[in-house]
């Protein structure tokens, strides 16, 4: 007889009145029902918290709070709340496909990865226009690109609750919170997976591009890049930046080297993405010649190496 584990999911809110219901609907509707969701209102000052008491489903775990407290603290009080032997991770925006938690465990029980993700659709809320995400879905590459980029959705994610009681999130890392949480694991060994079906709907504001935003990201982006190095026993030296040509060609060789024997089987197309940020963009007459250099490093890191 297959076993039913229970399946915990977190959703942190915050003035989310307009989406939050369809976000809770979508978890209630899913084909796997032996879950619990635990909403966290984060001292929410529109209509968020009589949205979520207008539900009273009984998998329901509703955690009201009278202050804002902040993302990272509501979703590490929600981690050490969660009952499962599973946690899933969702935004109060965004919606989840109502197979999206059966077809994850699958790939979880049968020991494909230890944190599931998957690919998405992506709602620009500006102009309600939807499109197909760009990703990645093996671990050599997920892990790898973790050195430029975080190629997880945050909603996506799911795996066993052990490994989120053991690392959850880092208080002093705010805005990129949710990378620094998949560096550790990836750092400490634990293997990821993105599905290729879309299994959830990621709404995307103009506020998540302003220019305060952006500038801090770009700030703490760099910060979780040189620690994930570190922590992978590679020199933060090699961080990825532009360099001019003799320099990129040593140090962009050294990292992929080291993130190619770290993680066999990067694909091309990986590695050629980490190696293009040791380039400058807008090269004019020089682009055809950035490129084959990026193509000849990247075919060397994945067939050489």
């Amino acid at each position: 007889m297959t076993t039913q584990p229970l399946i915990s999911v977190l959703m942190p809110a915050y003035n989310s009145e307009l989406y939050i219901a369809e976000a809770i609907e979508s978890i209630l509707n899913q084909s796997y029902q032996n879950i619990e969701l635990i909403i966290f209102d984060d001292g929410s000052t529109d209509g968020t918290r009589k949205v979520i008491q207008s539900f009273n489903d009984p998998r329901i775990v509703k955690m009201l709070s009278d202050q804002n407290y902040g993302v990272v603290r509501a979703r590490n009080d929600m981690i050490d709340k969660a009952a499962g032997e599973y946690i899933a991770l969702m935004d109060a925006d965004d919606i989840a496909d109502p197979s999206r938690l059966e077809k994850q465990l699958r790939s979880l029980q049968a020991g494909e990865c230890d944190l599931s993700g998957s690919a998405q659709w992506v709602l620009d809320e500006a102009t309600g226009k939807i499109k197909k995400s760009k990703d990645k879905f093996t671990d050599p590459d997920l892990r790898a690109l973790l050195s430029v980029y975080c190629g997880l959705c945050n909603s996506a994610m799911m795996g066993k609750a052990a490994i989120f009681k053991h690392f959850k999130y880092d208080t002093t890392i705010l805005t990129s919170e949710d990378y620094y949480l998949w560096v550790q694991m990836a750092a400490a060994g634990y293997r990821f997976l993105n599905l290729q079906e879309r299994l959830i709907t990621y709404r995307r504001y103009p506020a998540q591009t302003s220019s305060v935003h952006l500038d801090k990201f770009r700030v703490t982006t760099i910060e979780v890049q040189k620690k994930y190095l570190e922590q992978l026993g590679i020199s933060a030296e090699l961080y990825p930046h532009q360099l001019p040509w003799p320099e990129r060609m040593t140090l962009g060789s050294r990292l992929l080297l080291a993130l190619n024997k770290k993680f066999p089987g990067v694909s091309l197309r990986a590695n050629a993405e980490i190696y293009a940020r040791f380039q400058y963009r807008k090269n004019g007459l020089w682009t055809p010649f950035t490129r084959l250099e990026r193509l000849l490093i990247a075919l060397w890191a994945s067939f050489l190496v």
